[in-house]
Order: structure tokens, then sequence, then C-alpha cells
């Protein structure tokens, strides 16, 4: 008879089957059950936020996590199993105690003593340490309590201000000028493409005038060669001479004992000379009225 029957091979499955399940749920529960660890033992009147696997720190650092949790109805107490790493010694007069985080989540937290090592399966006795949440509940929620009608006044104020009419009338006159702003900024893009295809014509225009201006500046300077060799100070004597003798001239006249004054000043010559044209013309045509009178032709 075969010991290793087809029931035994189903047993032996099953068997094995069930101890892979049971360390895949606590290994997936962060319980690893082939990691040697010492025992302790704690006892809590609330766990709230603690569950199984939950760290053990000490400093910040994890040395265990919590294996189990009962309910004790006899001291009507919570006992919590703690399993600590097999190097990690606890010294007597240690105490432990729950922090919650701030998200809810509960860690344990070993406060070391100064005694001798505990032996494995020793009591840890808790201490009422404030956690973060307590911190929070202690000090910032009195602070946030004092804000809230603050908080509430600026709402208020918020909210009369968003149903403001004018506020409504100030945003409608921000998007005028907001497309009148657009509309202007098309305008100088418009202008300045203009320019753009101006400026060639243009800097065309001003090099003409800049070659004009340069011609001109050489014809200018031609002239100045030409009137510095003309005989400026030979014309000017000449024409202060003519000045001079002008002058001397309009002095004579308007002197009346000169002979040229005598004659342009003295009415009598004046009136002589008239009479004297009075009566040449007078002789002219009575000449041309009767000139045999005047003319005697004798024929041979």
């Amino acid at each position: 008879m075969k010991f290793f029957t087809k029931n035994v091979k189903i047993a032996l499955t099953v068997l094995v089957g069930l101890v892979l399940l049971y360390w895949g749920v606590n290994y997936l529960k962060g319980v690893n059950l082939f990691t040697p660890a010492n025992h302790f033992y704690t006892e809590l009147e609330s766990t709230e936020g603690l569950l199984e696997a939950a760290p053990i720190t000490v400093n910040g650092f994890q040395v265990g996590q919590v294996r189990e949790i009962k309910y004790d109805y006899a001291k009507n107490k919570i006992t919590v199993m703690l399993a600590m790493n097999k190097e990690m010694k606890v010294p007597q007069g240690s105490t432990i105690n729950m922090v919650t985080g701030l998200l809810g989540g509960a860690s344990m937290v070993l406060n070391l003593g100064s005694g001798p090592a505990m032996e494995a399966g020793g009591y840890i006795p808790t201490t009422d340490v404030p956690g973060l949440m307590d911190h929070v509940t202690e000090n910032v929620m009195p602070v946030v309590s004092g804000m809230l009608p603050k908080v509430d006044s600026i709402v208020n104020n918020v909210n009369l201000l968003t149903a403001d009419p004018a506020l409504a009338a100030s945003l409608s006159r921000l998007d005028a000028i907001t497309r009148q702003l657009q509309a202007s900024a098309q305008q100088l893009t418009q202008l300045m493409a203009g320019l753009n295809r101006s400026v060639p014509g243009v800097m065309n225009n001003v090099n003409g005038i800049a070659s004009n201006l340069s011609g001109a500046s050489s014809n200018i300077n031609d002239m100045s060669v030409s009137l510095k060799e003309l005989p400026l100070d030979e014309t000017l004597n000449k024409v202060n001479t003519t000045l001079a003798n002008l002058q001397a001239l309009s002095e004579q006249l308007n002197d009346k004992n000169s002979s040229l004054g005598k004659l342009m000043n003295d009415r009598e010559l004046y009136d002589n000379a008239n009479h004297a044209i009075a009566s040449l013309d007078s002789l002219l045509i009575d000449v041309k009225a009767h000139p045999k009178r005047y003319i005697n032709v004798k024929v041979f």
C-alpha cells in the first residue's frame, strides 16, 4: 500500500495552500512571519486608527510592528501584541504610546528607558503623549475658530461686491477698452507694415536729396572760389568813389551859392528859360507856316 495516496496528496496540497494563503495575507498586511522577532504586550483604552502591521518606531526609525490587537473583556481594555526586531533590546522603564497622524493613520512610538533589557513577552506601559492631531486640536483649532468670523465677513463682502451692478458695468467697460486696444494694436500693425513698405522709397528720396545737397554744396564751393577770384576790393573802391562824387554833386545842387545851385534854385532863370523855349517854339511854328518869309530862293 502506497503512503502518498490520492487523498493524502489532496490534503497536503490543501494544507500547503492554506499556509501560503495565511502567509500571503499577512505579507500583504506587512507582517513577515519568517522574520524572527521578540513579542511584547501593552494595553490601550482606544486604538482608533491603529491597525495590525502598524509600525513601531524609536526616534523615527521603525524597530517593529503591531502583530495582533485583541479586546480583553475582563479588563475592558485592548491588548496589543508588539513584534520587535530580534536585535532590539527594550530596557526596563520604557514606555510606549500611540500617535495619530495627520491623515488619520496611527503608529506606536517606543520611548526607551535606562534599565536592563526586558525579557520577551513583557508588558510595556503606555503614556498619554499628545499626537499630531492633538496638537492640531489644541493649538490650531482655536486660531481657526477665531478666523472663521473674519472669513465669513470676507465672504459676505465678496458676495456684496460681486452683486454690485457697478462691478458688472466696470467689467463691461474693461471689455470695451480691451477691444479698443486690440483694434488699436491691429491698426498699429497695419501702419508698421505700411511704413515697412514705404521706407525703401523714402530712403531713396532721402538719398536723392542728399546727393542734390552734395551737388549744391559743390556749386556753392565753386561760387565761393569764383567770388574769391573777383577783384572785390577794386570794385568796392570804385563804388565808394562814385558814391563820393554823387554826394559832392548833391551838395553842389543843394548849395544856392554854387553855379549848379543857382541854376537849380533861380526862379527868374527858370522863367526866362521857359519864355525862351516858348518863343523858340512859336518861331518854329511860324517858319513852318510861312517859310517864304524867312527863305529867299533866287534863280540865275
